[in-house]
């Protein structure tokens, strides 16, 4: 199984380990240090031996701060695991949501005037210290030292052995050189020399490889240079890139040469704030210009082959999931289904449809009161019996050769109730005002997101997430720059994929949400001759009809239903075994 259950850490270890980590501030003459969650890549998925955070604290979420003082710690999570971090941190590490009081209004309140603040420079970005360094003002010293942490985590687990594979052309669409070259242009055009490539999958999409040895995203860490001359200073353990051959104008070294490589350009260098390490900024000095990661854009926009591949990648993993779902329908009414037995079997079904490399995520599977937690990560401790009654959330994914998935079902266990009917169908009308939109061309996803919560706001409820966010092609499930947020500036253009993916959470009792993949298509014009834009749903999978109230529905949305249920139908019907057709007959029945 792909899927680790268990949780770096407990509540109970979290206060001797807290304990160790300031008896070595205290060597270190440091009055508090940050342990973010990220590694020196900026990744969401790392390596066990990078998952300091949750070593230390507990907290498993793929986003958080732990802020380490001598006599006080503090735990900042943003709304996402607002219930998920009470349940797993010690009452040691007060928990914060950055939203209400940052990072650095809460260490100006809790360190001495002139404090020594200790910070890895590999683990947090030019922005992230930049804007600290603003916030705390004159009250505190930042200081880059060496991680504090790794001095006593004695049995920290090995760096992943990865290997690397061409991505081939008819999934990648274009040769890595004509890549190479296009960059390579625009940074000569903008008077650049060179830009910095800290993103593991911004180096994947640019030199077309993948990797492996990462939990749920097949990336290669590795750090890059970009010269306008369209050559890359390639660094990484050689080892993993031997039997690929040589080419030419990619100069590969192993990691430790990237610092010095870095202090030897001229400028002016590309950074990119937002993900490149503290570091690089401290070598490069005033030799460094601020600039998006010149990968960023181009990788979010997909080409012809690259949605060509996600269509049929997210076909296979349709048929996965119907699988499973026949398979819940009659395991479920029979009793005995717990969270992680009904997570393990969706990722059997999975392996079985073909070409899967892992699961993109760690699968949420929450019944009842878990369901509710936004980010739940079921494990041995918190398992459950799925129980009649209830309702069931599973949010899961693949990564296969071709392409990337994520979807979200909520199931009703039995005769679900009329709230949960009513919740459920709101949340659906968000889902369908999203795959429905029509808008010009420029506009962002914080133009849109509010027509998934329209619904909701009529009966005065709402949810604490994004509706969407961007996905990679065989790449990270969670990509940017391009998202359905209120707080999503980036215009949205063709070929960008995104998830619809509203929801309702009730804390202590159920929660719902509702998930399809879109990718970003051109629908003409407007009549003021704008250029129009429009989604294609990429996810087939039948929504639970026990869970719809029909009367809360429009024309228009029944109409919805019924065709997205019949194409679900006609795209899958030969991909399944003779019981689960059966079964997804009778699920994508028209409303009626």
């Amino acid at each position: 199984m792909f899927q680790s259950f268990d949780a770096t850490a407990s509540p109970e270890q979290g206060p001797p380990r807290l304990a160790a980590l300031r008896d070595v501030m205290a060597e270190a003459g440091v009055d508090a240090f940050l342990v973010p969650r990220a590694d020196r890549f900026q990744g969401e998925f790392v390596a066990p031996a990078d998952e300091r955070l949750a070593w230390l604290t507990g907290f498993t979420g793929s986003a958080g701060l732990a802020v380490i003082c001598l006599d006080t710690a503090a735990i900042f999570v943003d709304g996402r695991y607002r219930l998920q971090v009470r349940d797993q941190v010690a009452e040691d590490f007060a928990p914060l949501d950055p939203a209400e009081i940052t990072p650095g209004a809460w260490l100006t309140e809790n360190v001495a005037r002139r404090a020594k603040v200790g910070f890895d420079p590999w683990l947090h970005t030019v922005d992230g210290i930049t804007k600290l360094t603003k916030a705390v003002g004159d009250h505190a010293v930042l200081h880059p030292t060496h991680n504090l942490v790794d001095r006593i985590w004695t049995d920290r687990p090995a760096p992943p052995v990865q290997t690397v594979r061409v991505h081939p052309l008819e999934l990648s669409g274009e040769k890595s050189s004509s890549k190479r070259e296009r960059l390579a242009r625009e940074l000569k055009d903008a008077g650049q020399r060179a830009a910095i490539l800290t993103l593991p999958e911004s180096i994947c999409w640019l030199l077309n490889i993948r990797g492996d040895g990462i939990p749920c995203s097949p990336v290669v860490q590795a750090f890059a240079i970009l010269h306008d001359t369209g050559r890359v200073g390639l660094f990484s353990s050689p080892e993993k890139f031997e039997h690929l051959g040589p080419d030419p104008n990619i100069d590969l070294e192993g990691e430790d040469g990237f610092g010095r490589a870095v202090g030897r350009l001229e400028g002016p260098v590309r950074v990119d704030g937002q993900s490149a390490p503290w570091r690089v900024s401290e070598i490069l000095q005033d030799r460094a210009v601020s600039g998006d990661d010149p990968c960023i854009m181009p990788k979010a926009c997909k080409n012809d082959a690259e949605i060509k591949g996600m269509r049929n990648a997210h076909l296979r993993d349709g048929a996965a999931m119907v699988e499973f779902l026949a398979w819940f329908d009659k395991e479920a009414s029979a009793g005995g289904l717990t969270e992680i037995s009904a997570a393990r079997a969706l990722e059997e079904f999975r392996t079985q449809a073909g070409d899967l490399l892992d699961i993109s995520f760690d699968t949420i599977s929450g019944s009842g009161p878990n369901a509710a937690i936004v980010h739940y990560r079921v494990s041995e401790q918190t398992d459950r019996k799925i129980r009649p009654g209830e309702l069931y959330l599973v949010d899961s994914g693949g990564q296969y050769i071709d392409g990337t998935t994520d979807v979200t079902r909520t199931l009703a266990v039995g005769e679900p109730s009329d709230v949960h009917r009513d919740r459920y169908t709101r949340v659906l009308q968000g889902l369908i005002a999203i795959s429905l939109a029509r808008f010009p061309s420029g506009r962002a996803g914080r133009d849109i997101d509010a027509l998934a919560r329209a619904p909701l706001w009529r009966k005065g409820l709402d949810y604490d997430h994004g509706t969407g966010h961007g996905v990679g092609a065989c790449l990270n499930v969670h990509e940017g720059p391009q998202r359905i947020s209120p707080a999503g500036m980036t215009s949205l253009k063709p070929g960008m994929i995104l998830s619809n993916e509203p929801g309702y959470y009730r804390p202590g009792e159920f929660g719902i949400r509702i998930e399809n993949l879109l990718v970003v298509r051109e629908d003409g014009k407007t009549l003021n001759e704008r250029d129009r834009l429009c989604f294609e749903t990429l996810t087939y999978v039948p929504f639970d009809r026990r869970l719809i109230e029909t009367r809360l529905l429009g024309p228009w949305e029944r109409t919805w239903i019924d065709a997205y249920h019949s194409e679900v139908n006609e795209k899958l019907s030969g991909l399944l075994s003779a019981s689960a057709k059966a079964w997804l007959d009778a699920a994508t029945k028209s409303l009626g």
